[in-house]
């Protein structure tokens, strides 16, 4: 029996240690990788999306030469009340800064959606919330999600939730998905490879979408 003296492995180990695999298709899933996260002068700068944003390029690549579905991403909020963001841009004013004609709103230059990649347009964390991403995965006869984004403790965590509770299998890139601390990305991965998907790197969902 777990006692609270144990290590958190240990805690969770046989209870909360599943693994899910890939299924039959996946699509790969690019959320919020936008300048704000990445510029220094930006309050939203997180060191963690920087070197996210540097791994994606061979994994859209294999994505992209396999002719794996790619999806991204954005937050844009309607100015200048913002009535779209509802509570969260009052918890969270710093989101303000996601409008058009924003340089922090602009996708970063390394993933910047092929002209055939759809963008889903949403408002808050989740990429499932209030949007037509699950119908328009469905319609494809997608049933694996490969997740990479930003930032892991907000929209990557609550798009893995979400995408679990649809029915998704759910594939967390460790290396392609960035917060603006180590503590809550490891502490986000670790919750959602215990309970929501599997965490992966980013060789193994590249060797995955090479054999399709």
């Amino acid at each position: 029996m777990a006692t609270q003296d144990s290590s958190v492995q240990d805690n969770y180990r046989g209870v909360w240690d599943g693994r899910i695999g890939f299924g039959r298709k996946a699509a790969l899933l690019v959320v919020d990788f936008m300048k704000g996260y990445v510029l220094e002068e930006s309050p939203l700068y997180a060191p963690g999306v920087v070197e996210a944003v540097a791994n994606m390029p061979a994994l859209l690549d294999a994505a992209r030469q396999s002719a794996t579905p790619i999806i991204h991403t954005n937050i844009l909020y309607h100015a200048p009340e913002q009535i779209d963001g509802g509570v969260w841009v009052k918890k969270s004013p710093v989101m303000r800064a996601m409008v058009a004609g924003n340089p922090f709103a602009e996708f970063c230059d390394e993933v910047t959606p092929a002209p055939t990649e759809p963008v889903i347009t949403k408002q808050y964390a989740s990429a499932f919330f209030g949007t037509s991403l699950a119908s328009m995965l469905v319609a494809m006869e997608v049933d694996t999600i490969i997740v990479t984004g930003c930032s892991t403790s907000g929209c990557i965590r609550a798009t893995a939730v979400d995408g679990l509770q649809y029915g998704f299998r759910v594939m967390v890139v460790r290396d392609c998905v960035g917060d603006r601390h180590p503590d809550p990305h490891e502490a986000n991965l670790f919750d959602i490879d215990s309970k929501y998907g599997d965490v992966i790197d980013r060789q193994t969902a590249i060797d995955h979408l090479q054999k399709r």
